[in-house]
């Protein structure tokens, strides 16, 4: 490859996005497998993780934390819930909110599904300092891609 051609802006491998993309659906990948064997999705473990932090979540508190709308999030919600893991509810204090909780299942998942994010580590990093540092890097870019969506608005 030439000079220039390492410096060409338009190049796919020197796209920064086509590099988050491939690396998106590895770790995807890798989740796959581990997330069958547990009778999930990649996006109804997030939910279930959201509801392992704190057992009763509105669903606007489940998008809000997961930047999912409710188009994306009631069919999850949905799966879950025929799945024996949530309940949904009508919030007594407000008819137009929707309380999910976590049934006895769902919180018994959380014991099988503790390996999980230490398989997925192991792939990644070779340390739990290493670890530490991508996740921080990662935060920090999120943070700058966030602000500049913010900015554009």
């Amino acid at each position: 490859m030439t000079a220039s051609a390492v410096n060409d802006a338009l190049l796919l491998d020197n796209q920064l996005c086509f590099l988050v993309y491939r690396l998106h659906r590895g770790i995807t990948d890798l989740y796959r497998p581990i997330l069958a064997d547990l009778g999930l999705t990649y996006p109804q473990y997030l939910v279930m993780l959201v509801l392992w932090e704190s057992p009763t979540r509105t669903v606007g508190e489940l998008g809000s934390r997961l930047s999912l709308d409710s188009g994306t999030l009631s069919p999850l919600l949905k799966r879950l819930e025929s799945a024996g893991l949530v309940q949904r509810m009508r919030a007594p204090s407000d008819e137009r909110s929707v309380d999910v909780s976590l049934t006895d299942a769902g919180r018994a998942l959380r014991t099988r599904a503790r390996a999980v994010p230490a398989t997925i580590g192991g792939c990644l990093s070779t340390s739990e300092r290493e670890y530490l540092q991508i996740r921080d890097h990662l935060s920090g870019l999120l943070d700058r891609v966030d602000s500049c969506r913010a900015n554009q608005r």
